[in-house]
């Protein structure tokens, strides 16, 4: 069945420039000067094979507008909002691992503001669901300062908009990025009104965060749920997952809206994650979420583009959640599908099998 499918896209996302890194290396005398981790062939090469492949003229177009400082405010502190917007005729650092270039801080701010336009378009059934394609990334930040690439929390942003002025009342977050979400789960650490969901691989980044420990606190407690998977996990470590822990989840916390911070980085050839995730296990995982949101949520259901660093697979992975998303199989295959399948280490291993043993006592809150 296909669906009426938002993209938000703008040039401009690719503007934002990382500087002269060596990967994730400050460039130095003794680090010669290379290419930032989060540059934007990864992202330009998701949106040209959705162009090349025929998808992009059959989704509708969701265009971005800037967030104003009073959206940014819902989250971020008035202080770093003056430091970032300080930046942006200059350039510099935004926090820990994110740097920013002569107008990052306008580019930031329309990265913001079409996801917050994606939120209105599937809140106004203008579309029936949807994908940001954004850059920077936003699910490390927090309310005052950048952390890991992201300047603003683009999807805790558009998050508390649905809340704060949409009348929506419960939300929930399925992060499925290589890595923590921390930027996300500090925004509603004591808020009930959402859930934040994050699988990720246990203790990449940041270091000694996103334990199964953490589960929120206050009013929130319980409504914060970490799946920290072992590295070289495999789809049927995260097939396992969402079948055991984050769809049920879904159903008993029943959002009006699920958002997803989605990261590829999970991917076989990530140089920034140690994981075994192939396009075939995120259109599977794209399918679950779908049924899922169709069942709780009228399938109000939008992803906002995170993390992802190999540029020749990236789009692929990209590619298969927007056919997913859309109902709609172009005639591009991924070339290496077949190859990724057969590696080894694709199934459930009994060391994943004994974390979700424990990620499942997550649920007894939410089924209380």
């Amino acid at each position: 069945m296909s669906r009426k499918t938002g993209l938000v896209w703008h040039e401009l996302y690719m503007w934002h420039n990382t500087g002269k890194y060596a990967g994730v290396m400050p460039p130095g005398l003794a680090v010669q000067p290379y290419e930032h981790s989060e540059n934007p062939e990864t992202k330009r090469r998701f949106k040209n094979l959705l162009d090349v492949a025929g998808l992009t003229e059959q989704l509708v177009a969701v265009s971005p507008r800037a967030a104003t400082e009073a959206e940014i405010l819902m989250l971020h502190e008035p202080a770093y909002l003056e430091q970032v917007k300080a930046l942006n005729e200059t350039g510099g650092e935004a926090g820990t691992g994110t740097p920013m270039g002569v107008g990052s801080y306008d580019i930031a701010l329309l990265a913001a503001g079409g996801v917050i336009e994606l939120v209105d378009a599937l809140l106004d059934q203008r579309v029936d669901n949807g994908y940001a394609l954004v850059r920077p990334p936003g699910h490390h930040a927090k309310a005052d300062m950048g952390m890991g690439f992201c300047i603003f929390c683009n999807g805790a942003i558009a998050g508390l908009h649905a809340l704060n002025n949409r009348g929506v009342e419960r939300i929930a977050y399925v992060d499925w990025d290589v890595h923590h979400g921390n930027g996300t789960e500090a925004a509603f650490w004591e808020d009930p009104r959402a859930l934040t969901i994050s699988i990720h691989q246990q203790n990449l980044f940041p270091l000694h965060s996103g334990g199964m420990e953490m589960r929120g606190g206050g009013a929130g407690e319980g409504f914060n749920l970490n799946i920290p998977l072992p590295p070289g996990s495999g789809y049927g470590a995260y097939e396992a997952t969402f079948d055991r822990v984050v769809i049920p989840a879904l159903e008993a916390y029943a959002p009006e809206l699920i958002i997803v911070p989605s990261g590829f980085d999970a991917g076989i050839h990530d140089s920034l994650g140690r994981q075994l995730m192939h396009s075939r296990g995120y259109r599977e995982l794209t399918g679950k979420l779908m049924r899922a949101a169709d069942k709780v949520c009228a399938g109000r259901l939008m992803m906002c583009h995170e993390g992802g660093y190999d540029a020749s697979t990236v789009p692929y992975l990209g590619l298969a959640v927007l056919e997913e998303l859309s109902g709609i199989k172009t005639e591009i295959d991924d070339p290496l599908l077949e190859v990724f399948e057969s590696i080894g280490g694709q199934a459930l291993q009994p060391h994943q099998e004994a974390v979700l043993e424990e990620a499942e006592t997550l649920l007894e809150i939410l089924k209380a």
